[in-house]
């Protein structure tokens, strides 16, 4: 876990949105994914070693005749990795699971300021058709 926190804050965004790995929130996060069937968190490893990370959360809902989707969240490659593929089958794989757990839709969110990130997704076939909106709690 103290591998995949790193990842997260391994940028301008996520290092002012992270903490220390070793905080207990991280540990008492991980334990209700682990306990959530419809939580998935996927790792990526080359020669033994954490290099990708991504959230998988599979949605019910009773829109559009009771479809689920999936929701793509917290997608990393190690910076020493990045422009290898990774992040290219880490998503592919997220998509085949979704397809696998019977959802008919995947969809992400990714901050404004990251134009590399909307090129990425966009090159997998994303396309921004909403806007997202958030509320700090």
């Amino acid at each position: 876990m103290p591998v995949i926190v790193a990842m997260l804050a391994d940028d301008p965004l996520g290092a002012t949105r992270e903490g220390d790995p070793a905080d207990p929130a991280y540990a008492r996060a991980f334990a209700l994914l682990d306990a959530d069937p419809h939580q998935l968190l996927a790792v990526a490893e080359r020669d033994g070693q954490v290099v990708g990370t991504l959230q998988l959360t599979v949605i019910a809902g009773l829109s559009r005749r009771g479809m689920s989707r999936a929701l793509i969240e917290a997608v990393r490659v190690r910076a020493d990795q990045r422009g290898h593929g990774t992040g290219r089958q880490l998503i592919q794989w997220a998509i085949d699971r979704a397809r696998a757990e019977g959802c008919g839709l995947v969809q992400l969110t990714t901050d404004r300021s990251r134009t590399d990130a909307h090129r990425f997704y966009e090159g997998l076939g994303f396309a921004a058709t909403h806007v997202g909106m958030k509320l700090a709690l």
